[in-house]
C-alpha cells in the first residue's frame, strides 16, 4: 500500500521502550555503586565515576527500547528481522500465563522470542511453509491484541482450493497442527514459576 504523499502505508507500529521505573531504577544503582566507587577519591574522579555509569547504563536502556514492531509492506519486521505475511499461520494474542509458559518451560528451543522482562503479555505468530527455520515466532508487546489484529488483518488471504502452508503453494497445510492453544496449558503445569 502506497499513501497519497508516496510514503509506505504502515499497518501497525510499536516501540519497545523501557518503562520509567527502569530508568529510576538504573539511577539509583548508579548513585549507590558511583558514591562506592568515588569513596576516598578526588571530586574529579567522582564525576567521572558518576559519568561513565550514568552514560553505561542509559547507553543500554535506549538500546534495548530502541526495537520497533512494523506491519508495513506485506512484512512483519522485529528489529532487523523480517517475516513476509504470506508465510503467517495462526496468530494469537496470549495472556500473561500463556506468554510465561512459551517463554519457558514450553518454549521450542527453533523459535524465534523476542520478550521483554517488563512486558507480561505477547503474541503467538505461527510460521508456515517449506523451509520453515522458525516454528514460531513470540513477540511481546504492551498491545497484544491490536498486533495479533494487525498481522491477521494485514496477510494475504488464501485462495479458494484449499490452504496452502508456503508461498511458493506447493506444500498443502497440516490439518490439525499444533497451535498455541495445544502448547499452552497452564494446568498441571508443576513448575512453581
Amino acid at each position: 500500500y502506497v499513501t497519497n504523499y508516496g510514503g509506505r502505508m504502515r499497518v501497525y507500529r510499536e516501540r519497545l521502550g523501557v518503562p520509567a521505573t527502569w530508568w529510576l531504577v538504573a539511577a539509583l544503582c548508579v548513585v549507590m555503586l558511583g558514591t562506592t566507587l568515588w569513596a576516598g577519591l578526588s571530586i574529579i574522579v567522582g564525576a567521572a565515576v558518576y559519568l561513565v555509569l550514568g552514560g553505561a547504563c542509559a547507553a543500554g536502556l535506549l538500546a534495548w527500547g530502541a526495537l520497533t514492531i512494523e506491519v508495513a509492506d506485506g512484512e512483519l519486521r522485529v528489529g532487523s528481522r523480517c517475516l513476509p505475511l504470506g508465510q503467517v499461520g495462526q496468530v494469537t494474542a496470549l495472556d500473561r500465563a500463556q506468554t510465561r509458559a512459551l517463554r519457558g518451560p514450553r518454549a521450542n528451543p527453533e523459535a524465534y522470542l523476542l520478550v521483554r522482562p517488563y512486558l507480561p503479555e505477547a503474541v503467538y505468530i505461527e510460521v508456515v511453509g517449506q523451509p520453515a527455520d522458525r516454528p514460531y515466532w513470540l513477540i511481546a508487546s504492551r498491545r497484544p491484541d491490536e498486533l495479533a489484529a494487525a498481522v491477521s488483518g494485514a496477510r494475504p488471504q488464501h485462495e479458494p482450493g484449499g490452504p496452502w502452508d508456503d508461498v511458493a503453494r506447493d506444500h498443502p497445510a497440516q490439518p490439525g497442527a499444533p497451535g498455541p492453544a495445544d502448547i499452552v496449558s497452564t494446568e498441571g503445569d508443576g513448575n512453581a514459576w
